[in-house]
C-alpha cells in the first residue's frame, strides 16, 4: 500500500511539473506512445523526449532524460542519460539511471535500449542493474 502511495506521488508530481512547463510553451508538448520490455511487458508514454513514463505487469517507473547527444557518424543513432524512479507492484521500489541508445526507425517511429543500475530501497539498501528496450511511435 505504501509502495502505491509513493509512485503515485512521484507520477502526479512529474505530472504538475510537465504540465506547468507546457503551459508556459506557445508549442505542443511531443507526444510518443509505445510497448517496451521494462516492467515486464510495459506501456511507455514519453512527453517533450524527457518525461517517460513505464507502467507494466510487474510495476511503473518514472525516467527524466537529463542529457542527449549524438554520435559522429551518418547513422540515425543518439544517446541519452536520465535519472528516475521504479516500483514493484509486491515489494521493491527505488532509484534507477538510465542510460542508453536510440534509433530511428523512420520519422514518427524510433527504438531504444538502455540499462539502468538501480538502488532498491525495500528493506534495506541493494544495488543491482536492470535493462529496458521499447519501440515508440512520435505523434
Amino acid at each position: 500500500m505504501k509502495l502505491r502511495i509513493l509512485i503515485s506521488s512521484i507520477g502526479f508530481a512529474a505530472t504538475m511539473v510537465s504540465t506547468g512547463v507546457f503551459a508556459s510553451d506557445e508549442q505542443h508538448p511531443q507526444l510518443a506512445v509505445g510497448l517496451a520490455v521494462d516492467q515486464q511487458l510495459s506501456v511507455v508514454v514519453e512527453l517533450d523526449e524527457s518525461y517517460r513514463f513505464i507502467i507494466g505487469n510487474q510495476g511503473t517507473a518514472f525516467d527524466y532524460i537529463a542529457m542527449r547527444g549524438e554520435f559522429d557518424t551518418n547513422e540515425p543513432i543518439t544517446w541519452y542519460a536520465g535519472v528516475g524512479a521504479w516500483g514493484e507492484w509486491e515489494d521493491g521500489f527505488g532509484l534507477r539511471v538510465p542510460l542508453g541508445l536510440n534509433y530511428q526507425v523512420s520519422q514518427n517511429l524510433q527504438m531504444y535500449g538502455q540499462i539502468q543500475p538501480e538502488l532498491d530501497m525495500h528493506k534495506g539498501w541493494e544495488l543491482g542493474i536492470g535493462g529496458a528496450i521499447s519501440a515508440k511511435y512520435h505523434f
